[in-house]
């Protein structure tokens, strides 16, 4: 980040402390901001253009920021404005869908609009000034445990990495069905900008056209539709499509389908719904998806998600996806879908991840690369590849954070531009490299297809003298013993649910 970024993330920063006296949220602050920066903005744009805002008369920038507007008069004058263009469509709508006032303070309100909003010129600042302080007031958010934004932030290291794998190109279309606050994305737009001279209609295509993200909660959709914003992405107007929607994305089946999927869906086992498959079975709970797309029914999100990225991804498509341990071993449904992945896409890589690099606790997860193939009698995948950046690897986010060097040795054993020239670092003469292939038949002969492989040996097990620092060690067990809470509140919530028929 750069020091004008720093600057910025400070000045605001300092002022959601004052704030947080009056019981605001991290993330009720953003989204005041986000409300007050876009009003801003428009006003800024007309002024320096001359085209008309597409925010109505009465309602902009400069009825809020008139000196006549103090106490209740703010107040209420700022609630009917949220209102106001929360009825509205396009990027208007997206951002100020069911907006609420939460600063309660007529004083504090108008300080944070004279002072601290006001007194930037936000359009002379470059994307990467104001689209870098915006990214640094997300990530701080995601850090406030207590508010659990931290599901919704992605370590950027990662990010950076499976761009890098999955090379998008120019006129891709990019998706995220779960994009959270947009940090694949805003790398997938940083990664096209940098790695490829663009013409005026490739770049017009990578503003409007290329990345396509969906959201479920609206507070969070808002600051994605931001954070793209202050990064030159998406319309300042409705001519054009916002770059996102708020729904549920595993309600329909896609009628779009995207050239590249990147994602991180939401940790958390079970859905709320039910999915029923073309065969009408179903798990009896209070919503359902008529998903004949999917190859099977269960109530696990992450399942679902998979299958749900395979259908959204085009014929050669290619996909990244977080994913928790469990969907690499979790027999029933969790076979099904893997014997289902392995024939009818090709599985060619697994990154296993380290602990302590999300903000979410008790997470163990990977990232799944697979590519979409046409329908056929033999199974796609020939071989997986796996590379195991977890056994013997530690990382906490207060004193030991994951860097992108961290994963320069999966990029590069990786073999982004061609993937036929990979060689292994494992052998039984190397017996501590972490990149080794696996046949289909090698998987296919294990318990349930799972893809829970690892063969390094656990330092930890072995030699107590090389044991890691004792707060790693307490974080690590606290993460294990939050996973199998989660399990078994899993299993309890089944046996309720069966209890109650």
């Amino acid at each position: 980040m750069t020091e004008a970024s720093n600057r910025l993330v400070q000045k605001l920063w300092s002022y959601c402390q004052v704030l947080r006296d009056d019981g605001l949220s991290y993330q009720d602050y953003l989204e005041q901001l986000t409300f007050l920066l876009f009003l801003k903005m428009a006003d800024e744009r007309e002024k320096l253009t001359g085209e008309k805002q597409a925010i109505p008369k009465g309602y902009r920038w400069a009825d809020l920021a008139s000196t006549q507007m103090e106490g209740s008069k703010l107040e209420q004058h700022y609630r009917e404005t949220l209102r106001v263009l929360g009825l509205e469509g396009g990027m208007l709508g997206l951002i100020f869908r069911k907006a609420q006032n939460k600063i309660q303070d007529p004083a504090k309100l108008r300080q944070l609009i004279v002072e601290l909003i006001g007194k930037e010129e936000w359009l002379s600042l470059t994307s990467d000034v104001k689209g870098d302080a915006y990214e640094g007031l997300l990530e701080r958010n995601a850090q406030d445990v207590k508010g659990g934004a931290g599901q919704y932030f992605t370590p950027r290291p990662l990010i950076d990495a499976m761009v890098e794998c999955v090379v998008p190109k120019p006129g891709e279309i990019v998706a995220d069905p779960a994009c959270g606050t947009g940090g694949f994305l805003l790398a997938a737009h940083n990664y096209l900008a940098r790695s490829y001279k663009l013409d005026r209609d490739q770049k017009k295509h990578l503003r409007y056209k290329a990345l396509r993200g969906v959201e479920l909660v609206d507070g969070v959709s808002r600051l994605c539709a931001m954070n793209l914003l202050l990064h030159g992405v998406g319309p300042t107007d409705d001519e054009h499509e916002p770059p996102l929607v708020t729904e549920d994305a595993l309600r329909n089946e896609p009628k779009d389908h995207a050239d590249v999927v990147l994602t991180n869906p939401p940790f958390g086992k079970k859905s709320s719904i039910t999915v029923v498959n073309e065969e009408g079975d179903t798990d009896k709970e209070s919503l359902t998806y008529n998903r004949p797309d999917f190859w099977t029914t269960t109530s696990n999100k992450q399942l679902n998600f998979v299958q749900h990225v395979k259908s959204l991804l085009k014929i050669q498509g290619r996909a990244a996806v977080v994913v928790p341990d469990n969907v690499l071993f979790e027999g029933g449904a969790g076979e099904v879908v893997r014997r289902k992945l392995l024939h009818e896409c090709d599985v060619h890589t697994l990154l296993r991840l380290p602990t302590g690099i999300f903000y979410a606790q008790g997470v163990k997860a990977n990232v799944l690369f697979f590519d979409r193939k046409p329908g056929s009698e033999k199974p796609w995948t020939k071989t997986v590849w796996v590379y195991d950046l977890r056994t013997n690897v530690h990382f906490t986010l207060k004193t030991k954070r994951m860097t992108r060097a961290d994963l320069d040795e999966f990029v590069a054993c990786y073999q982004p531009e061609n993937r036929q020239k990979r060689k292994a670092t494992w052998s039984e003469k190397a017996p501590e490299g972490r990149w080794r292939p696996y046949t289909l038949d090698e998987i296919l002969a294990r318990d349930k297809v799972s893809l829970d492989l690892f063969w390094l040996r656990d330092e930890s097990l072995e030699d107590s003298a090389n044991l890691p620092d004792p707060h790693i060690l307490a974080e690590e067990i606290a993460d294990d013993l939050r996973s199998a809470l989660e399990q078994i509140e899993s299993v309890l919530g089944d046996l309720s649910a069966k209890g109650g028929k």
